[in-house]
Order: C-alpha cells, then sequence, then structure tokens
C-alpha cells in the first residue's frame, strides 16, 4: 500500500485493519518531496503535524478505528480553506504569516473521520485565475506536463492528485476552478450543489457562487469524500441538507432508462479531440442502456459575461476586509487612508486588483444597472434553461473545458482568452446546480480530455452513479501521468 495507488475504501480499510497510518503519511511526504521541486503543488507542507495525528491513529483501538471512514487518507487541502495552527494564506502576500485560529468546516469533517491532512495547495490568488499563475509564490506545473498549466484555481489540488502524493484534495469552485483543474490534470472533480458542502472557514470570493469541492482518481473517492464533508452546518447559514446517496457507487449499473442531454452548442465550442471524446461519451453511455437525445441550452452563450459581473462584484464587497488592520500584511502610512492603501497596493496581484476594479465599476451608482443588475437577470434566465432541460433529462453531457491544458505564460497577457478557460463551467456556479469532470481519454500530444456531467440540485447521487457507470467504460484505464501500465480501476 502507497500513499496513492489505492483508493479511499481500500487504505481506510487497511488502517481500520491495522496497517500503519505512519507509514502512508511518510510515503506521501516522500512522494511530496520527490514532485515538488518540478511541480510547486504545495504552499506548506504539515510534516510533523501529519505524522503526530497518524500516530495517534495508530494507537487507537481497533473499534475506534473501524467506526472512522475516512481512516488514514491522506488528503491535500487548497490554501484557501482554513486549518488551524497551519498557515492559510490564499495565494496571496496580503496574508504572508496568517495563521487562523479554527478549522473550516469542511476540512474538520474529514480530520473527524481519520483523514490526514499532509498539506496545503497552491492556488490563484484568492482562488481568481485559470491557471495556478496568479498565486503570489510562483505557478504550480502541470505533472502530466511540466510545461503546461494544471489549470484554475485550484490548480495545486489538482497536480497534488495526479502526481500521486494524496488520495483525494479538497479545492473551491467559483466559476469551475474544481473542474477545470481536475480536467487538465487528469483526475475526478467534483462541483457540489450549492450549499450541500459548509462555506464556514472558505476565503471568500464570490459568496453565492463559492461552493468546497473534493478531486481524486476515482469516482467513488470522490463521492467518499463528498458524503463525509456534505450537510447542514449551524456555522453557514447557506448550509442545506440533502438526500442520502450510496458512497461507493456500483461502476458495473445498468443505465437503462437514463436520459441524458448532450448540450449542442458547448459541443461545438470544443476543440476536434474533445469532441470526438463527448462523442465517445456519449455512445459507452447508450451501450449501457441510456437514453442520449440533444438539448439546448439558449442562453448558455451569455455565461461568461454574466459571471465576470457577478463574481468580480461579490469579490470587491469580500476583499475589502484585507486592510492591514485586523489581520494579514500591513502597510505603512502617516494615516488610516493611506495604511488601507498601502497595505492593498502592496498586498494584492495584478488579476486581484483587476477584479476589484472591475466590481467596483459595476456596483458604482450610474452603471449598477447597466451592468450587475442585467447579469444578474441573465444568471435568472440561464437557470431556467437548466429547468427545461431537466424537465425531459435526467443528466447533461457536456466537454469540461474548450481545450486541453495550455502552455505556461500562453495566456497571462491576454486575460479574455484565460477567462474563456471557464465557458463551459460558470453555468452550474450560476445556478447553483451540481457537475462533475471526469477523466476521458488522452490526445495525441499526452494529455488528459475530460466530460462534465450536470444534475439537478441536491443530485450528487445520480452524478456518481451515471460518471461511475461511465468510469468503467473508459477505452483505456487511467494511468496517471508517467505510469503507463497502471490503471485507475
Amino acid at each position: 500500500m502507497t500513499a496513492w495507488e489505492d483508493s479511499v475504501r481500500d487504505t481506510a480499510r487497511a488502517v481500520q485493519q491495522g496497517a500503519s497510518a505512519v507509514r502512508l503519511v511518510e510515503a506521501s511526504l516522500a512522494r511530496i518531496e520527490a514532485t515538488e521541486p518540478s511541480l510547486h503543488a504545495y504552499l506548506h507542507v504539515r510534516g510533523d503535524g501529519a505524522q503526530a495525528e497518524a500516530a495517534q491513529l495508530e494507537q487507537m483501538g481497533a473499534s475506534a478505528r473501524a467506526a472512522l471512514p475516512l481512516a488514514g487518507v491522506t488528503v491535500a487541502v487548497k490554501d484557501n480553506l482554513v486549518l488551524k495552527d497551519a498557515p492559510t494564506t490564499a495565494g496571496s502576500k496580503i496574508l504572508a504569516g496568517y495563521v487562523p485560529p479554527y478549522t473550516a468546516t469542511a476540512v474538520a469533517r474529514l480530520q473527524a473521520a481519520g483523514a490526514i491532512v499532509v498539506g496545503k495547495t497552491n492556488l490563484d490568488e484568492f482562488a481568481m485565475g485559470s491557471s495556478t499563475e496568479h498565486s503570489a509564490y510562483g505557478p504550480t506545473k502541470n505533472p502530466w506536463d511540466p510545461t503546461r498549466v494544471p489549470g484554475g484555481s485550484s490548480g495545486g489540488s489538482a497536480a497534488a492528485v495526479a502526481a500521486g502524493t494524496v488520495v483525494v484534495a479538497l479545492g473551491s469552485d467559483t466559476g469551475g476552478s474544481v473542474r477545470q483543474p481536475a480536467a487538465f490534470c487528469g483526475v475526478v472533480g467534483l462541483k457540489p450543489t450549492y450549499g450541500r458542502v459548509s462555506r464556514y472557514g472558505l476565503l471568500a470570493f464570490a459568496s453565492s457562487l463559492d461552493q468546497v469541492g473534493p478531486m481524486g482518481r476515482r469516482v467513488a473517492d470522490v463521492a467518499q469524500v463528498f458524503y463525509v464533508m456534505a450537510g447542514r452546518d449551524p456555522h453557514d447559514a447557506t448550509s442545506v441538507d440533502g438526500p442520502a446517496g450510496d458512497p461507493t457507487p456500483d461502476a458495473g449499473g445498468s443505465l437503462k432508462g437514463l436520459r441524458v442531454g448532450l448540450v449542442d452548442s458547448q459541443r461545438a465550442a470544443a476543440g476536434p479531440e474533445g469532441q470526438a471524446a463527448l462523442d465517445q461519451a456519449a455512445r459507452a453511455l447508450t451501450d449501457r442502456g441510456a437514453v442520449v437525445s440533444s438539448v439546448d441550452l439558449p442562453h448558455s452563450r451569455y455565461g461568461i459575461a454574466a459571471y465576470y459581473v457577478v463574481a468580480p462584484a461579490e469579490a470587491s464587497s469580500n476583499l475589502a476586509r484585507y486592510d492591514g488592520v485586523r489581520y494579514g500584511v500591513r502597510g505603512e502610512g502617516r494615516d488610516l487612508a493611506e495604511v488601507y492603501f498601502n497595505t492593498r497596493g502592496e498586498g494584492f496581484g495584478t488579476e486581484v486588483k483587476r477584479r476589484i476594479l472591475l466590481g467596483t465599476f459595476a456596483l458604482a451608482e450610474g452603471y449598477y444597472d447597466a451592468y450587475y443588475l442585467k447579469a444578474l437577470k441573465a444568471r435568472t434566465v440561464l437557470a431556467q434553461d437548466y429547468r427545461a432541460a431537466f424537465a425531459s433529462v435526467d443528466v447533461l453531457l457536456t466537454p469540461t473545458v474548450p481545450e486541453p491544458a495550455f502552455r505556461l505564460g500562453e495566456k497571462l497577457d491576454d486575460p479574455w482568452a484565460m477567462y474563456q478557460s471557464d465557458v463551459m463551467t460558470v453555468g452550474a456556479n450560476l445556478t447553483g446546480l451540481p457537475a462533475l469532470s471526469l477523466p476521458w481519454g488522452v490526445t495525441e500530444g499526452g494529455l488528459p480530455t475530460a466530460v462534465q456531467l450536470t444534475a439537478p440540485w441536491l443530485e450528487e447521487a445520480r452524478l456518481f452513479s451515471t460518471a461511475a457507470a461511465l468510469e468503467a467504460s473508459r477505452p483505456h484505464p487511467w494511468t496517471g501521468p508517467g505510469r503507463k501500465g497502471r490503471t485507475g480501476s
């Protein structure tokens, strides 16, 4: 047993039966040490803390360990989720040296279930980006090809899983920031229904869009982590309970009668290899008994424009709290106004400043109706499109991204081109729907391709059962970067 090859279920079962959690953590830390010089997936590694927690786990009685569904499972956590007594920077200089006094609910629930957090992962600053190149601490690189980006903003978490440093990882998804890097790095990524996972302890970017989501090499791994995290939290008024589901979805189950909607407009927006992957996945669903038909989301073309008004507007409000007075870095000044100006000017990076300015402009008197209110109307119309689609189908099938991972630096000077990476994913955030990215094959150039499944509110169980059946039907099982011959099944 290693730090990454075994599933969540097999890892937990082995530790419950007496396997060494300490050795698992040591293997994870060794893998991190071997890959970090080339990938830079982590901002902080909890060597001593993780080993101490593993030792405590081993000292538990057998019955106590047996009650822990994630016993010994190694986890990496995106560095915008707070962890008590560990640095949390959100990839920004403005939070350099900040150590929070509490742990995010999603992380705490994993720890209570026996999981061991080995480190905090790199991200675009305050989760604003699609490539993890906007981190103040340097970019993360894609394990499949270090000349390419891992996606963003949860690129560090996706790279950590793909590189085999942990079994699973947590990210946050505001416009696709779990699913897009999952697609670029060839792993499974889930954006849950808005409210299914508590946002308490997640540093806010856009509060009506943000959601914590898991990544893993298998659908079942992601499902098990999700069901441990999900549920109402008194610390988060937007959190909800949802229907229970099977944490180990049946990969061999029939999909007879399942109605799948293939979104033609989004298929057309993908490149040739993305279209081929989508068509192949549709055939696999048909072979399992599903009925695949074409559907339309006629206003989806407004999704990116609406998102890049709503999200920056909320960010301009949320990030006002970083002023150098209460926590984080403090700029010097002759008076309070100058302290604010210098703190934010020196602490925030270019992309964060760009989005704060965009959001402040959209909310300004005289522009609110023209931009922000219009974006909210577009959001409502898009939600109506999804409701209409789900009246005739059970699941939507689309590409996750319009193209495979692009090269480092390729889009840094063209923000609009960078924003287009989210064109397939923002719809689920604007409408609050659950969506999952599933790896599906490899391009001729050796990069992962992926497909995306979207379901109605609170229907994560439907996503998992459909994705697990698709996963079992893949013509080329997951091998991971540089691991030809190994499969993820």
